[in-house]
Protein backbone atom coordinates (compact mmCIF):
# COMPACT_ATOMS: atom_id res chain seq x y z
CA UNK A 1 0.00 0.00 0.00
CA UNK A 2 0.87 3.64 -0.51
CA UNK A 3 3.24 5.33 2.45
CA UNK A 4 0.66 7.73 4.28
CA UNK A 5 2.04 10.64 2.58
CA UNK A 6 1.16 10.07 -0.79
CA UNK A 7 -2.26 10.62 -2.04
CA UNK A 8 -3.78 6.54 -3.01
CA UNK A 9 -4.13 5.83 -6.64
CA UNK A 10 -7.30 3.27 -6.81
CA UNK A 11 -9.46 1.65 -9.52
CA UNK A 12 -12.65 2.08 -8.97
CA UNK A 13 -15.69 -0.40 -10.94
CA UNK A 14 -19.61 0.35 -10.85
CA UNK A 15 -21.70 -1.95 -12.38
CA UNK A 16 -25.14 -1.22 -10.68
CA UNK A 17 -27.07 -0.60 -13.13
CA UNK A 18 -26.74 -0.15 -16.92
CA UNK A 19 -23.05 1.83 -17.22
CA UNK A 20 -20.08 0.03 -16.93
CA UNK A 21 -17.75 2.40 -15.61
CA UNK A 22 -14.25 1.84 -14.35
CA UNK A 23 -12.33 5.14 -12.43
CA UNK A 24 -9.34 6.08 -11.70
CA UNK A 25 -8.57 8.46 -8.84
CA UNK A 26 -5.38 9.56 -7.11
CA UNK A 27 -7.02 11.15 -3.76
CA UNK A 28 -8.99 13.73 -5.03
CA UNK A 29 -7.88 14.16 -8.37
CA UNK A 30 -9.76 12.52 -10.82
CA UNK A 31 -7.30 10.68 -14.02
CA UNK A 32 -9.61 8.76 -15.67
CA UNK A 33 -13.25 8.37 -16.11
CA UNK A 34 -13.86 5.20 -18.36
CA UNK A 35 -18.03 4.46 -19.55
CA UNK A 36 -19.07 1.92 -21.36
CA UNK A 37 -23.08 1.97 -21.49
CA UNK A 38 -25.50 -0.60 -22.50
CA UNK A 39 -28.95 2.00 -22.34
CA UNK A 40 -29.28 1.69 -26.21
CA UNK A 41 -29.85 -1.68 -25.39
CA UNK A 42 -32.67 -1.31 -22.86
CA UNK A 43 -34.29 1.62 -24.78
CA UNK A 44 -36.76 -0.24 -27.22
CA UNK A 45 -37.45 -2.14 -23.74
CA UNK A 46 -38.43 1.13 -21.86
CA UNK A 47 -36.40 0.33 -19.05
CA UNK A 48 -33.30 -1.54 -17.49
CA UNK A 49 -33.39 -5.32 -18.53
CA UNK A 50 -31.16 -6.66 -15.84
CA UNK A 51 -29.94 -9.80 -17.83
CA UNK A 52 -28.75 -7.84 -20.86
CA UNK A 53 -27.32 -5.22 -18.62
CA UNK A 54 -25.68 -8.09 -17.19
CA UNK A 55 -24.14 -9.55 -20.40
CA UNK A 56 -23.15 -6.31 -21.62
CA UNK A 57 -21.11 -5.21 -18.51
CA UNK A 58 -19.64 -9.05 -18.47
CA UNK A 59 -18.76 -7.67 -22.81
CA UNK A 60 -17.10 -4.20 -21.86
CA UNK A 61 -15.48 -5.48 -18.28
CA UNK A 62 -12.01 -5.81 -19.31
CA UNK A 63 -11.88 -3.04 -22.59
CA UNK A 64 -12.72 -0.62 -20.15
CA UNK A 65 -10.77 -1.05 -17.65
CA UNK A 66 -7.58 -0.87 -20.29
CA UNK A 67 -9.07 2.23 -21.44
CA UNK A 68 -8.93 3.67 -17.75
CA UNK A 69 -5.35 2.75 -17.32
CA UNK A 70 -4.44 3.53 -20.88
CA UNK A 71 -6.11 7.17 -20.12
CA UNK A 72 -5.05 8.08 -16.33
CA UNK A 73 -1.03 7.13 -17.77
CA UNK A 74 -1.06 4.15 -14.77
CA UNK A 75 -0.06 1.00 -14.28
CA UNK A 76 -2.55 -1.58 -12.88
CA UNK A 77 0.68 -3.02 -10.55
CA UNK A 78 0.69 0.84 -9.14
CA UNK A 79 -3.00 0.59 -8.21
CA UNK A 80 -2.59 1.23 -4.24
CA UNK A 81 -6.24 -0.43 -4.17
CA UNK A 82 -9.33 -1.22 -6.11
CA UNK A 83 -13.35 -0.49 -5.25
CA UNK A 84 -16.07 -1.45 -6.61
CA UNK A 85 -19.37 -1.23 -5.77
CA UNK A 86 -21.22 -3.74 -3.78
CA UNK A 87 -24.55 -2.66 -3.50
CA UNK A 88 -27.21 -1.54 -3.98
CA UNK A 89 -27.89 -2.21 -7.28
CA UNK A 90 -29.60 -4.90 -9.50
CA UNK A 91 -27.88 -8.30 -8.17
CA UNK A 92 -26.78 -10.35 -11.33
CA UNK A 93 -25.38 -6.44 -12.54
CA UNK A 94 -23.42 -5.92 -9.45
CA UNK A 95 -22.14 -9.76 -9.31
CA UNK A 96 -20.35 -8.79 -12.24
CA UNK A 97 -18.41 -5.97 -11.34
CA UNK A 98 -17.61 -7.81 -7.71
CA UNK A 99 -16.25 -10.95 -9.73
CA UNK A 100 -13.75 -8.27 -11.50
CA UNK A 101 -12.90 -6.33 -9.36
CA UNK A 102 -11.98 -9.31 -6.64
CA UNK A 103 -10.46 -11.09 -10.08
CA UNK A 104 -8.04 -7.85 -10.47
CA UNK A 105 -7.03 -7.27 -6.73
CA UNK A 106 -5.93 -10.67 -6.36
CA UNK A 107 -4.10 -11.11 -9.51
CA UNK A 108 -2.41 -7.42 -8.45
CA UNK A 109 -2.36 -8.18 -4.64
CA UNK A 110 -3.96 -5.12 -3.97
CA UNK A 111 -6.67 -4.52 -0.91
CA UNK A 112 -10.37 -4.81 -2.18
CA UNK A 113 -12.54 -2.22 -1.13
CA UNK A 114 -16.42 -3.25 -1.48
CA UNK A 115 -18.33 0.42 -1.44
CA UNK A 116 -21.77 1.63 -1.00
CA UNK A 117 -23.18 2.89 -4.53
CA UNK A 118 -25.05 6.12 -2.74
CA UNK A 119 -22.00 7.00 -0.81
CA UNK A 120 -19.61 6.30 -3.57
CA UNK A 121 -22.52 9.12 -5.03
CA UNK A 122 -21.81 11.83 -2.47
CA UNK A 123 -18.07 11.63 -1.89
CA UNK A 124 -18.17 12.11 -5.87
CA UNK A 125 -18.21 15.78 -5.74
CA UNK A 126 -14.03 15.90 -3.86
CA UNK A 127 -13.16 15.38 -7.32
CA UNK A 128 -14.64 18.60 -8.33
CA UNK A 129 -14.53 20.74 -5.27
CA UNK A 130 -12.48 19.42 -2.91
CA UNK A 131 -12.55 17.58 0.86
CA UNK A 132 -16.52 16.97 1.82
CA UNK A 133 -17.42 18.92 4.81
CA UNK A 134 -18.03 17.24 7.63
CA UNK A 135 -21.11 16.71 8.22
CA UNK A 136 -22.12 16.45 4.44
CA UNK A 137 -25.78 17.23 3.83
CA UNK A 138 -26.89 15.18 0.86
CA UNK A 139 -29.72 14.99 -1.86
CA UNK A 140 -29.74 12.01 -3.59
CA UNK A 141 -32.03 11.68 -6.49
CA UNK A 142 -31.93 9.33 -9.72
CA UNK A 143 -33.72 6.36 -11.62
CA UNK A 144 -33.75 4.10 -8.15
CA UNK A 145 -33.09 6.38 -5.52
CA UNK A 146 -34.23 9.73 -4.07
CA UNK A 147 -32.93 10.20 -0.54
CA UNK A 148 -31.81 12.68 1.61
CA UNK A 149 -28.32 12.19 4.00
CA UNK A 150 -26.95 13.54 6.83
CA UNK A 151 -22.59 12.32 6.55
CA UNK A 152 -20.37 12.72 9.35
CA UNK A 153 -17.86 10.52 8.25
CA UNK A 154 -18.41 9.01 3.88
CA UNK A 155 -16.48 5.99 5.32
CA UNK A 156 -18.30 5.32 8.41
CA UNK A 157 -21.22 7.36 9.10
CA UNK A 158 -23.91 8.36 6.66
CA UNK A 159 -27.58 9.01 8.51
CA UNK A 160 -30.54 8.94 6.06
CA UNK A 161 -32.87 11.32 7.26
CA UNK A 162 -35.89 10.95 4.92
CA UNK A 163 -36.29 8.80 0.89
CA UNK A 164 -39.00 7.54 -1.43
CA UNK A 165 -41.88 5.75 -0.35
CA UNK A 166 -42.91 4.88 -4.03
CA UNK A 167 -41.63 6.06 -7.22
CA UNK A 168 -37.87 7.46 -7.24
CA UNK A 169 -38.00 10.75 -9.13
CA UNK A 170 -35.81 9.19 -12.10
CA UNK A 171 -38.44 6.78 -12.18
CA UNK A 172 -41.33 9.47 -12.57
CA UNK A 173 -39.25 11.32 -15.48
CA UNK A 174 -39.13 7.68 -17.43
CA UNK A 175 -42.25 6.43 -17.04
CA UNK A 176 -43.85 10.40 -17.90
CA UNK A 177 -41.58 10.14 -20.95
CA UNK A 178 -43.21 6.60 -21.97
CA UNK A 179 -46.48 7.87 -21.76
CA UNK A 180 -45.37 11.14 -23.62
CA UNK A 181 -43.98 8.77 -26.55
CA UNK A 182 -40.63 10.73 -25.99
CA UNK A 183 -38.37 7.28 -25.28
CA UNK A 184 -36.11 6.13 -22.85
CA UNK A 185 -33.78 7.39 -20.64
CA UNK A 186 -36.97 10.04 -19.92
CA UNK A 187 -34.68 12.74 -17.38
CA UNK A 188 -32.76 14.00 -20.45
CA UNK A 189 -35.65 14.49 -23.40
CA UNK A 190 -38.12 16.07 -20.44
CA UNK A 191 -35.35 18.17 -19.32
CA UNK A 192 -34.88 19.35 -23.17
CA UNK A 193 -38.75 20.14 -23.66
CA UNK A 194 -39.36 21.62 -20.37
CA UNK A 195 -37.09 24.32 -21.29
CA UNK A 196 -39.28 25.50 -24.06
CA UNK A 197 -42.58 24.77 -21.85
CA UNK A 198 -44.36 26.92 -19.28
CA UNK A 199 -44.02 25.55 -15.50
CA UNK A 200 -47.28 26.97 -14.42
CA UNK A 201 -49.36 26.36 -17.39
CA UNK A 202 -50.46 22.79 -15.35
CA UNK A 203 -50.72 22.58 -11.82
CA UNK A 204 -49.36 19.22 -10.91
CA UNK A 205 -49.63 17.46 -6.90
CA UNK A 206 -46.52 18.50 -4.61
CA UNK A 207 -46.76 14.41 -2.81
CA UNK A 208 -46.05 14.59 0.67
CA UNK A 209 -45.71 18.07 1.41
CA UNK A 210 -49.05 18.93 3.55
CA UNK A 211 -48.41 19.69 7.29
CA UNK A 212 -48.63 15.81 8.87
CA UNK A 213 -46.84 14.57 6.61
CA UNK A 214 -42.78 13.10 6.69
CA UNK A 215 -40.34 15.95 6.80
CA UNK A 216 -37.91 14.34 4.69
CA UNK A 217 -39.58 11.45 2.95
CA UNK A 218 -40.42 11.90 -0.92
CA UNK A 219 -43.57 10.24 -3.08
CA UNK A 220 -44.13 11.02 -6.75
CA UNK A 221 -46.57 7.86 -7.65
CA UNK A 222 -49.18 10.24 -6.95
CA UNK A 223 -47.81 12.53 -9.23
CA UNK A 224 -47.06 10.30 -12.24
CA UNK A 225 -50.38 9.25 -11.42
CA UNK A 226 -52.02 12.68 -11.89
CA UNK A 227 -49.87 13.71 -15.18
CA UNK A 228 -50.44 10.47 -17.16
CA UNK A 229 -54.55 11.17 -16.39
CA UNK A 230 -54.06 14.75 -17.35
CA UNK A 231 -52.73 13.18 -20.68
CA UNK A 232 -55.11 10.73 -21.23
CA UNK A 233 -57.85 12.95 -20.69
CA UNK A 234 -56.41 15.41 -23.30
CA UNK A 235 -56.29 12.16 -25.80
CA UNK A 236 -59.65 11.04 -25.15
CA UNK A 237 -61.24 14.33 -26.04
CA UNK A 238 -59.10 14.36 -29.10
CA UNK A 239 -56.92 17.46 -28.34
CA UNK A 240 -53.85 18.00 -28.60
CA UNK A 241 -51.41 17.15 -25.95
CA UNK A 242 -48.88 20.24 -24.96
CA UNK A 243 -45.95 18.11 -24.72
CA UNK A 244 -43.52 21.01 -23.77
CA UNK A 245 -46.28 22.33 -21.13
CA UNK A 246 -46.59 18.97 -20.07
CA UNK A 247 -42.66 18.40 -19.50
CA UNK A 248 -42.16 21.86 -17.83
CA UNK A 249 -45.19 21.65 -15.15
CA UNK A 250 -44.21 17.99 -14.59
CA UNK A 251 -40.55 18.60 -14.15
CA UNK A 252 -41.61 21.79 -11.95
CA UNK A 253 -43.81 19.54 -9.36
CA UNK A 254 -40.77 17.50 -9.23
CA UNK A 255 -37.90 19.81 -8.27
CA UNK A 256 -40.03 21.86 -6.33
CA UNK A 257 -40.68 19.15 -3.81
CA UNK A 258 -36.43 17.54 -3.95
CA UNK A 259 -35.06 21.37 -3.52
CA UNK A 260 -37.96 22.15 -0.56
CA UNK A 261 -37.08 19.25 1.47
CA UNK A 262 -33.75 19.72 1.06
CA UNK A 263 -33.24 23.44 2.03
CA UNK A 264 -35.44 22.26 5.07
CA UNK A 265 -33.41 19.20 5.89
CA UNK A 266 -29.89 21.93 5.85
CA UNK A 267 -32.05 23.90 8.30
CA UNK A 268 -33.45 21.77 11.00
CA UNK A 269 -29.91 20.11 11.00
CA UNK A 270 -27.36 23.59 10.94
CA UNK A 271 -25.71 22.42 7.64
CA UNK A 272 -24.99 25.25 5.92
CA UNK A 273 -24.36 23.72 2.47
CA UNK A 274 -26.29 20.99 0.73
CA UNK A 275 -24.55 18.41 -2.09
CA UNK A 276 -27.16 17.13 -4.67
CA UNK A 277 -25.91 13.96 -6.28
CA UNK A 278 -27.44 11.17 -8.82
CA UNK A 279 -28.53 11.17 -12.18
CA UNK A 280 -31.16 13.33 -11.75
CA UNK A 281 -29.01 16.09 -10.57
CA UNK A 282 -28.21 16.82 -14.03
CA UNK A 283 -31.37 18.46 -14.60
CA UNK A 284 -31.11 21.72 -15.44
CA UNK A 285 -33.96 23.26 -14.06
CA UNK A 286 -33.42 21.46 -10.58
CA UNK A 287 -30.32 22.71 -10.55
CA UNK A 288 -31.46 26.37 -11.10
CA UNK A 289 -33.97 26.21 -8.76
CA UNK A 290 -31.51 24.80 -5.28
CA UNK A 291 -29.17 27.61 -6.55
CA UNK A 292 -31.87 29.81 -6.08
CA UNK A 293 -33.41 28.75 -2.86
CA UNK A 294 -29.75 27.83 -1.17
CA UNK A 295 -29.01 31.18 -1.95
CA UNK A 296 -32.25 32.55 -0.21
CA UNK A 297 -31.56 30.78 2.52
CA UNK A 298 -27.97 31.17 3.01
CA UNK A 299 -26.81 27.50 2.17
CA UNK A 300 -24.20 26.89 -0.35
CA UNK A 301 -24.87 24.31 -2.67
CA UNK A 302 -22.36 21.92 -3.88
CA UNK A 303 -23.22 19.69 -7.43
CA UNK A 304 -20.99 18.44 -9.56
CA UNK A 305 -20.63 18.42 -13.36
CA UNK A 306 -23.48 16.16 -14.84
CA UNK A 307 -21.01 13.62 -16.20
CA UNK A 308 -20.02 12.93 -12.66
CA UNK A 309 -23.83 13.02 -11.44
CA UNK A 310 -24.76 9.74 -13.34
CA UNK A 311 -23.46 6.37 -12.42
CA UNK A 312 -19.81 6.03 -13.05
CA UNK A 313 -16.50 5.03 -11.70
CA UNK A 314 -15.01 7.62 -10.89
CA UNK A 315 -17.22 8.31 -7.47
CA UNK A 316 -16.14 4.76 -6.52
CA UNK A 317 -12.47 4.92 -7.14
CA UNK A 318 -13.08 8.51 -5.37
CA UNK A 319 -14.54 6.65 -2.20
CA UNK A 320 -11.83 4.14 -2.51
CA UNK A 321 -9.12 6.31 -2.09
CA UNK A 322 -10.73 7.99 0.77
CA UNK A 323 -11.06 4.27 1.82
CA UNK A 324 -7.21 3.71 2.01
CA UNK A 325 -6.26 7.47 2.97
CA UNK A 326 -8.56 6.60 6.39
CA UNK A 327 -7.09 3.15 6.53
CA UNK A 328 -10.28 1.29 6.38
CA UNK A 329 -10.49 -2.39 6.62
CA UNK A 330 -10.37 -4.10 3.25
CA UNK A 331 -12.83 -6.04 1.97
CA UNK A 332 -12.35 -9.85 2.61
CA UNK A 333 -12.24 -12.35 -0.70
CA UNK A 334 -15.79 -13.64 0.06
CA UNK A 335 -16.82 -10.54 -0.62
CA UNK A 336 -20.41 -10.39 -1.99
CA UNK A 337 -22.89 -8.43 -4.25
CA UNK A 338 -25.78 -7.15 -2.01
CA UNK A 339 -28.69 -5.46 -3.42
CA UNK A 340 -30.27 -3.67 -1.13
CA UNK A 341 -26.99 -2.80 1.22
CA UNK A 342 -28.01 -0.13 3.12
CA UNK A 343 -26.64 3.67 2.87
CA UNK A 344 -25.79 3.36 6.96
CA UNK A 345 -22.90 0.70 5.39
CA UNK A 346 -20.77 2.92 3.17
CA UNK A 347 -18.09 -0.02 3.00
CA UNK A 348 -17.95 -3.40 3.29
CA UNK A 349 -15.38 -4.35 6.05
CA UNK A 350 -13.66 -7.60 6.21
CA UNK A 351 -13.51 -9.28 9.61
CA UNK A 352 -10.91 -8.34 12.33
CA UNK A 353 -7.53 -10.11 11.27
CA UNK A 354 -5.98 -11.98 8.51
CA UNK A 355 -6.18 -8.94 6.04
CA UNK A 356 -3.00 -8.58 5.76
CA UNK A 357 -1.31 -12.47 5.61
CA UNK A 358 -3.97 -12.75 2.38
CA UNK A 359 -2.55 -9.67 0.70
CA UNK A 360 0.77 -10.86 1.42
CA UNK A 361 0.07 -14.21 -0.15
CA UNK A 362 -1.29 -12.59 -3.06
CA UNK A 363 1.28 -10.22 -3.68
CA UNK A 364 3.82 -13.67 -3.58
CA UNK A 365 1.76 -15.50 -6.26
CA UNK A 366 1.47 -12.61 -8.49
CA UNK A 367 4.72 -12.06 -9.34
CA UNK A 368 4.33 -14.52 -12.42
CA UNK A 369 0.87 -12.12 -13.34
CA UNK A 370 0.54 -10.41 -16.38
CA UNK A 371 0.58 -6.65 -15.06
CA UNK A 372 3.39 -7.59 -13.12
Amino acid sequence: MADSRDEPLVLGIETSCDETGVGIVRGTTLLADAVASSVDEHARFGGVVPEVASRAHLEAMVPTIDRALKEAGVSAKDLDGISVTAGPGLAGALLVGVSAAKAYAYALGKPLYGVNHLASHICVDQLEHGPLPEPTMALLVSGGHSSLLLSEDITSDVRPLGSTIDDAAGEAFDKIARVLNLGFPGGPVIDRYAREGDPNAISFPRGLTGPRDAAYDFSFSGLKTSVARWIEAKRAAGEEVPVRDVSASFQEAVVDVLTRKAVRACKDEGVDHLMIGGGVAANSRLRALAQERCEKAGIRLRVPRPKLCTDNGAMVAALGAEMVARNRAASDWDLSADSSLPVTEPHVPGHAHGHSHGHDHVHEVSKENLYS
